[in-house]
């Protein structure tokens, strides 16, 4: 099935929002919360999986639950034109919660979550290890303020 790039409207992106604070919300709330019957909150969700916008459901956990997670944000520079290649390999280290590029000196920054600091230490020896990462800096996330 060929998927065309579907554009949320005003209800869609209000379920979408609703889902982004209570995840479990069931059908019947969701369809309260959005003053709809329950069967369009059911084929709106259907259409935005369908489709690709809803790429599934999860859960948010505080960040301080684990204080013994390590946490960091690694910027990266690539070099030429191994931007796809370098994504495809960070993409294949557990640790990396979320990926993204961005502009200005630095072209992709990496949400980095290990579970102490030796696990740490390997990952920022891979990631340098990668053909086409030219430079990296790391800073590690103390707390939350």
């Amino acid at each position: 099935m060929d998927i065309v790039k579907y554009i949320p409207d005003e209800l869609d992106r209000r379920i979408i929002g609703h889902l982004r604070t209570d995840g479990r919300a069931s059908l019947a709330k969701l369809a309260a919360a959005m003053g709809v019957a329950r069967g369009t909150v059911q084929n709106r969700l259907d259409r935005l999986v369908e489709t690709g916008t809803l790429l599934g459901f999860t859960i948010r956990v505080r960040d301080d639950y684990d204080d013994r997670t390590v946490r960091a944000v690694m910027m990266v520079e690539v070099v030429g034109k191994s931007t796809t290649q370098v994504i495809r390999r960070l993409r294949g280290i557990p640790e990396i919660q979320s990926l993204h590029t961005t502009n200005g000196k630095w072209d992709l920054v990496a949400d980095i979550r290990a579970g102490s600091l030796s696990d740490f230490d390997r990952v920022l020896r891979e990631v340098r290890t990668i053909e086409g990462v030219s430079n990296s800096e790391t800073s590690l996330l103390l707390s939350t303020v």
